[in-house]
């Protein structure tokens, strides 16, 4: 299968689609996104994920995190439970499709109740 399109691996990022999660039993759901064309990509594969609380000075609460089937192409959805309301980082690294190296982003969101 040939490459999305032209784009380099720098030029893809992940993004939240929400940035606040309900506290608790929860899911985020992110988007990899090629930035020069906006389209979505599909078929990444994901084999680094980690949620910690960094963004509120405490790197070392983390909790844990599983890859859910993906709700619609280029969306991929993370189950998780978010002990506490405030700050969380989600880190992840991928590969992409007819591409070398690897796509690196942590992203920061809110558990609110």
């Amino acid at each position: 299968m040939p490459p999305v399109s032209a784009a380099e691996l720098k030029d893809h990022a992940f993004e939240l689609v929400r940035d606040e999660v309900k506290q608790g039993e929860a899911t985020v759901d992110v988007r990899l996104v090629e930035e020069l064309s906006g389209r979505s990509v599909p078929d990444a594969v994901i084999f680094a994920q980690r949620i910690d609380m960094a963004p509120d000075g405490m790197p070392t609460m983390t909790a844990p995190i599983e890859l859910m089937p993906s709700p619609e192409p280029g969306i991929y959805r993370f189950k998780t439970n978010l002990t506490m309301e405030g700050g969380w980082q989600l880190s992840l690294a991928a590969k992409v499709q007819g591409q070398t190296g690897t796509v690196q982003n942590r992203l920061v969101f809110k558990a609110v109740q």
